[in-house]
């Protein structure tokens, strides 16, 4: 099927991903899983899942293969690739204009929310991202790579995880700090914030090379951008229209990346806000780069709640930054802070 393997797409921690030609003669694409990945049983129970989805912004899997300790999944071909390709302006990338953007963003809405709530379980990605956004022929979005998906019932607002799961810059902040809400859903919304953000600038949310470190966390920028009312964001040559849809893109955005999932409008919601009027839209409450937490949530982290407020806070910072981070991934495993000597591993 895949001509001995000879046409690599792609490769990420599930392992690697291959064209190939199916017998009605259109391509797919198969993707061959790490063997320590999960268990046999838990594999075939996700794929018979996964398996039941039919939606237009969902990535369609064809079948699956089982050999021995070998597993691979079969999927549409995307002729267009991944997303990441199209957002970031580099050398050779392909620009799509602020209409396919805001198309592509509604899409994307629309195939998580089927997700969410379209099927007979619920299902939880856990790693939306531009990576994991594939495009057709059309540039029609399909949300894909369900590795660290988890299903549950339909009725579950609160979820149980062993293990904070999801991309650094993409995960939600309720994965690691326990005290602000527990996981859900909210969990994929806030991830979607993050990459709408990035679709309507074009640009990385976190960027520490930037000349104004104003402008290091893109999100908290904008914010006051449009609370002065600058919501040109220093973009040239954009139309009225293209203005408006980009102020859409961010004010959803915005409220999608609140700290406090209590705060964030599900993903119905999300489409709602989209296709809406901006008029109708009010501004959340600006972003925070960083997040208090009490003393008493430190003794987890492995961190030393004898130094003062203002080090824990430096220090914190510091760390946040050095990971390129919109928070500090609490708790880290082997993560370590000596405040007082400004030790950090």
């Amino acid at each position: 099927m895949s001509n001995k393997f000879k046409n690599k797409l792609g490769e990420g921690g599930y392992g690697c991903v291959f064209k190939g030609k199916l017998r009605s003669g259109r391509s797919g694409a198969i993707k061959m899983l790490d063997k320590s990945k999960a268990d046999g049983e838990d594999f075939i129970s996700e794929v018979a899942t996964i398996g039941r989805i039919h939606h237009v912004n969902v990535v369609q899997l064809i079948g699956y293969c089982v050999e021995g300790s070998k597993r691979a999944l079969v999927y549409e071909f995307m002729p267009n690739g991944s997303l990441d390709k199209y957002i970031y302006s580099r050398e050779g990338s392909i620009s799509l204009s602020f209409k396919q953007m805001y198309e592509i963003s509604l899409g994307v809405a629309k195939g998580i929310e089927y997700l969410h709530q379209g099927c007979h379980m619920q299902i939880l990605h856990f790693d939306i991202k531009p990576h994991n956004i594939l495009l057709d022929q059309n540039f029609i979005p399909k949300v894909s790579d369900f590795g660290l998906a988890k299903l549950y019932p339909t009725d579950n607002s609160i979820v149980t995880l062993t293990a904070a799961r999801g991309t650094l810059g993409y995960i939600a902040p309720e994965l690691f700090y326990k005290n602000i809400g527990g996981v859900s859903y909210k969990a994929d919304v806030y991830s979607f914030g993050m990459l709408l953000m990035e679709m309507a600038s074009k640009r990385k949310n976190f960027n520490d090379m930037l000349e104004h470190s104003s402008q290091t966390y893109f999100p908290s920028w904008v914010y006051d951008q449009y609370s002065q009312g600058k919501d040109h964001l220093e973009m040239v040559d954009v139309t009225e229209e293209e203005r408006m849809m980009i102020k859409k893109m961010v004010i959803t955005a915005l409220w999608c990346i609140q700290m406090r999932p209590s705060d964030r409008p599900s993903m119905n919601k999300v489409i709602e806000m989209l296709e809406g009027e901006v008029e109708g839209l009010q501004m959340p409450a600006k972003p925070s780069l960083n997040h208090e937490m009490p003393i008493s949530d430190l003794q987890d982290a492995n961190l030393n709640p004898t130094c003062s407020n203002v080090e824990l806070t430096a220090t914190l910072s510091a760390t946040c930054c050095a990971f390129k981070l919109p928070f500090l991934p609490y708790p880290l495993q082997n993560f370590n802070v000596k405040c007082r000597d400004k030790d950090r591993k």
